[in-house]
């Protein structure tokens, strides 16, 4: 189905001459998705610069049956903001809705507009000494909106929560125009159905969020920033648990990294380095990066220091390195967050965003792992991520010199059996990067079945004419 010229004319009309891209060079990187598995079409992008730009938008596209495909920073990994084959929907960036509406420091808030760049809110936090947790290895690029949505994740979910935690209002323009204003800044409102929530991880498919009200925290004076050699992952899972109850709960970050994860960063990311190489107990198969804060006693390093000597004497931990300054802990976050690059430039991988609980984690490991390698002989598993909420990324790389091709070949068996695995665990086959139309068929499978009826029925109540994000999450 092609939109009329008519109604696109109209659309261009709304936003100026400064709010639309129709040359193909430019609409070009809004059709294909951030890992390039979907590439689509569409007549053209609409840049908006306010709410009422984007009411305007959706109630004529509503009018006219015309669907829409709302994009932020486009990072998704499940092919959440590409728009269809047919070229029928328009492309929303929210990239001009950039602007910070207030930060208030005593309230702990900041209200900021959908397409502002995560970087950009947490520098607007951490301008009146405060903290906006979210952190993502993308965050110099994704934006607020996208965040929402997706109900993005991070390197923090530990001590602060997944971005549905952050927020306290938000301001989301429905499928037909009108304009749902919940950007309060209050921490108690308790009259009735929670309907920012529902906005929340719904990938653009019952409207379009548009600004959102967040909340702020203290800064931590100084992080304290561990590389450390484990056991194994059960050993990384007690330190863990010793850790939050030495600390009250201050640990903000606990990663597991294994040694092929390691190995392929120190490979393929310059300046890279092991941190632990010059120990000569430091080359194991399990480590962690974690991270500690806390507001001005200086005890709390005393505490981290004296609890990994403890778990050193329990035979947990190997070995540990302390970052002594900033550059040396930006050091050792690069290890952690340029294991996806290293792993693409690595060649092919099967890619899992799984969830279980932390105490089930090291048991569905080893029976994950057996599942893949009896499809994939001599597979190597890159398993890493957010161990301390339960969130990793099992991903899959081939087995020395087999084609990629062939090893991608496997991929719905290898995805089939752990997906089925995680079933068994009643974990998540997607843990935070969201449904889209990569994993929309999987959550037939595994959701709920009255899950899915309500999910369906809030659609059909919010979007009866199915207008907006077609053929993504159901």
């Amino acid at each position: 189905m092609s939109i009329p010229r008519s109604v696109l004319d109209t659309l261009q009309s709304i936003v100026g001459p400064a709010g639309f891209l129709d040359q193909p060079a430019d609409i070009a990187p809004f059709t294909v998705d951030h890992r390039q598995l979907y590439r689509g079409a569409t007549p053209l992008v609409l840049r908006p610069d306010s709410t009422r730009q984007v009411a305007a938008i959706l109630k004529l596209c509503n009018d006219h049956g015309v669907g829409v495909v709302p994009v932020g920073g486009n990072t998704s990994y499940c092919g959440g903001a590409t728009p269809d084959e047919d070229g029928s929907q328009v492309v929303v960036s929210m990239s001009r809705m950039r602007r910070i509406r207030s930060v208030d420091p005593l309230n702990y808030a900041i209200t900021a507009e959908a397409g502002c760049v995560l970087a950009e809110v947490q520098a607007a936090a951490a301008a009146v000494d405060r903290l906006f947790p979210l952190s993502l290895g993308s965050e110099g690029s994704c934006q607020l909106g996208g965040n929402l949505s997706t109900n993005a994740g991070g390197t923090a979910v530990l001590r602060y929560g997944m971005m549905r935690d952050l927020v306290l209002g938000l301001e989301v323009v429905l499928p037909d125009g009108r304009v749902f204003d919940g950007l309060q800044s209050l921490r108690k409102n308790n009259t009735g159905y929670d309907l920012d929530d529902l906005f929340m991880g719904a990938e653009g498919t019952l409207g379009i969020i548009t600004a959102a009200s967040c909340k702020l925290f203290s800064r931590p004076v100084a992080p304290i920033t561990s590389f450390v050699a484990v056991r194994d992952p059960q050993a990384a899972v007690d330190l863990l648990a010793s850790l939050r109850g030495a600390t009250g709960d201050a640990v903000v970050t606990f990663e597991l990294i294994p040694r092929i994860g390691l190995d392929l960063v120190v490979k393929h990311i310059a300046g890279a380095s092991d941190p632990l190489a010059d120990q000569p107990s430091g080359r194991c198969e399990w480590y962690v990066l974690l991270e500690v804060s806390g507001g001005r006693d200086s005890a709390l390093r005393e505490c981290i220091e004296n609890e990994l000597s403890q778990a050193m004497d329990r035979g947990t931990v190997v070995t540990a390195v302390l970052a002594e300054s900033e550059t040396q802990r930006e050091a050792l976050w690069k290890l952690r967050e340029t294991i996806p690059e290293a792993q693409r430039r690595e060649g092919a991988s099967i890619k899992h965003d799984i969830s279980v609980t932390t105490s089930d984690l090291p048991r569905f490991m080893v029976e994950g792992s057996a599942a893949a390698l009896a499809i994939c002989p001599g597979a190597r598993m890159v398993t890493y991520g957010h161990l301390g909420d339960g969130n990793l990324h099992f991903n899959v790389s081939p087995p020395l010199g087999m084609p990629g091709k062939d090893f991608l070949a496997l991929t719905d068996r290898i995805k089939r059996a752990i997906h089925d695995l995680i079933a068994v665990y009643g974990g998540s086959i997607s843990a935070e990067h969201g449904i889209g139309r990569l994993k929309r068929e999987e959550l037939q499978r595994y959701k709920n079945p009255v899950a899915l009826e309500l999910m369906r029925t809030i659609k059909q109540a919010f979007d009866p004419n199915g207008i907006m994000n077609r053929g993504k999450v159901i």
